[in-house]
């Protein structure tokens, strides 16, 4: 095996939307690949100093969704393009933003599943950053990427991620197995 040293390749890595109201209510949407579920009801993402860090200072609730193939382009303009330096950044998404049923936060339509959060903590605070852990409140999902049996279908969505290694984002694909299943098989 040919060694690399330590790397953030853990994979996969979803790609995140969170999204936050400026203190004067102006949608912002950032992109945050480190992230995950915490426990049950928890996400932890990891965070650097950003307009999303500023607005979740005033305001402790966002949503979190996952970007999808048709919403890489606009997703990875929300991680290179600053809310601190560009007010109009959510007019170049084209996405539709409305505010989310139980978080005073921006729901945007095109991303299919959306989780409602409130902040729980903030670990390692400084003007650097922090790892925010995250209530989830509830989840929304789009109807149409429901599967047969009422449950939110993730091949449907067409969810991404991101490839730490190349820098590139990759399509999650079909299902392979069955989880607390196809292990039985060999016991």
């Amino acid at each position: 095996m040919k060694s690399f040293g330590s790397k953030p390749w853990v994979l996969p890595q979803p790609v995140l939307i969170l999204g936050t109201y400026d203190k004067e209510g102006r949608p912002n949407a950032m992109n945050a690949a480190w992230g995950g579920q915490w426990d049950m009801h928890e996400i932890v993402i990891s965070l650097g100093s950003h307009q999303t860090t500023d607005n979740l200072a005033v305001n402790n609730e966002l949503t979190v969704s996952f970007a999808t193939t048709g919403t890489l382009v606009a997703a990875d303009y929300v991680g290179i393009a600053s809310g601190r330096k560009t007010k109009d950044k959510m007019e170049h998404t084209g996405w539709t933003v409305e505010k989310a049923p139980n978080v005073n936060a921006p729901l945007f339509r095109e991303l299919p599943m959306t989780l409602e959060c409130r902040v729980k903590e903030k670990i390692d605070e400084s003007e650097s950053g922090y790892y925010l852990v995250a209530e989830i409140v509830n989840v929304l999902c789009d109807e149409k990427y429901l599967a047969e049996d009422g449950q939110p279908d993730v091949a449907k969505m067409n969810v991404i991620t991101f490839d730490p290694v190349h820098h590139t984002y990759i399509e999650l694909g079909k299902t392979v197995g069955n989880a607390f299943s196809d292990g039985k098989k060999i016991k």
